[in-house]
Order: C-alpha cells, then sequence, then structure tokens
C-alpha cells in the first residue's frame, strides 16, 4: 500500500484537495513503474509530501544541491536506488520511500506559462518527483527519455496534457 503523508503551508490554500490530488498522483506514478507490486504488498510504503513557499525551497536547494535559487520541486529519496529492488522483500510495516517538496510560486509562474492550471502543473511534479524517489532521473538524454515516458502515460492515465508537448504558438 502506498501512503502519502501531505503538509501544506497556508498559502497553498486555494480550495483544491492536495491531499487528493497528491496521493492520485504518487499513485499512478508508482502504478507505471516496476514497482507497482508495492501497491499490494503487506508493508506500507509512504512519500512525504510539503507543500511550502519559494523561500522554503530555495534553502533546501541551497543546503541540499548548492544552488542558491528556488525550483518547482525537489525530491529526497530515502532509498538507495540500488537497494529498491529489495524492499518489496521487507518484513517491517512501513518503508520510508522520500520527501517531495514543491514552491508555490515557482509552480504558480510555471502554470502560467504552460496556460495549465496550477493544480495541473503540481500533479506533474509530483509524478516527478515520485520517479525520482524511485531511482528515475534525468541526467542523461537516454535516462530522460524513460523518464519522460513514464510521465507522459501517467498525466494520460490522469487525464491530463502531456507535459512535455512543446505548443507553436
Amino acid at each position: 500500500m502506498l501512503e502519502v503523508a501531505l503538509s501544506a503551508e497556508p498559502i497553498w490554500e486555494d480550495g483544491n484537495d492536495w491531499q487528493a490530488l497528491a496521493a492520485r498522483a504518487a499513485t499512478s506514478a508508482l502504478a507505471a513503474t516496476a514497482y507497482a507490486e508495492w501497491s499490494a504488498m503487506t508493508f506500507t510504503a509512504e512519500i512525504s509530501v510539503r507543500l511550502t513557499d519559494d523561500a522554503e525551497v530555495q534553502m533546501l536547494n541551497r543546503d541540499y544541491r548548492q544552488k542558491d535559487k528556488p525550483t518547482n520541486v525537489l525530491s529526497f529519496p530515502m532509498i538507495q536506488p540500488d537497494l529498491l529492488d529489495a524492499v518489496a522483500n521487507t518484513d517491517d510495516g512501513e518503508v520510508l520511500v522520500g520527501d517531495i517538496v514543491l514552491a508555490r510560486g515557482v509552480c504558480e509562474r510555471e502554470a502560467v506559462e504552460k496556460g495549465i492550471s496550477t493544480a495541473d502543473h503540481a500533479t506533474h511534479l509530483i509524478v516527478h518527483g515520485t520517479l525520482h524517489l524511485l531511482g528515475y532521473d534525468h541526467i542523461d538524454d537516454r535516462e530522460a527519455d524513460a523518464m519522460e515516458a513514464i510521465e507522459r502515460v501517467v498525466m494520460a492515465s490522469l487525464g491530463l496534457a502531456d507535459p512535455y508537448l512543446i505548443r507553436e504558438d
């Protein structure tokens, strides 16, 4: 089973059900990976999603990535990629997969640029962050193509637009 623990700053209070959105995004991302079986296992896999402001994300980005600027999403895996396959063999009741942190201001600005809602963009960022927690990355073109392909499938399964579609205006 996948459990999504959400914490949100008041600036995210806008009428959206962020808990449901985060759970749906993370669950759908998990289902599209080699770790889909985790949903049916007896242990609970937990992902923490933090919805915060640009200043907090900038601090985390500076402290953990040495980039002193806010970014849209940060992912902090709790399981080394080479140990992910062993998680299904756990006899623990709970496995902490990792943390995802979104910056409200960056998310809103990017959504406006893309011509989509903040909720739809945040959904994509949570899908993207979940894949990072599961060992996916976009360091080189091959990895980026594979990760983006999964993101496209997940977003389509959620009834949302291709996040990598380039629109000709």
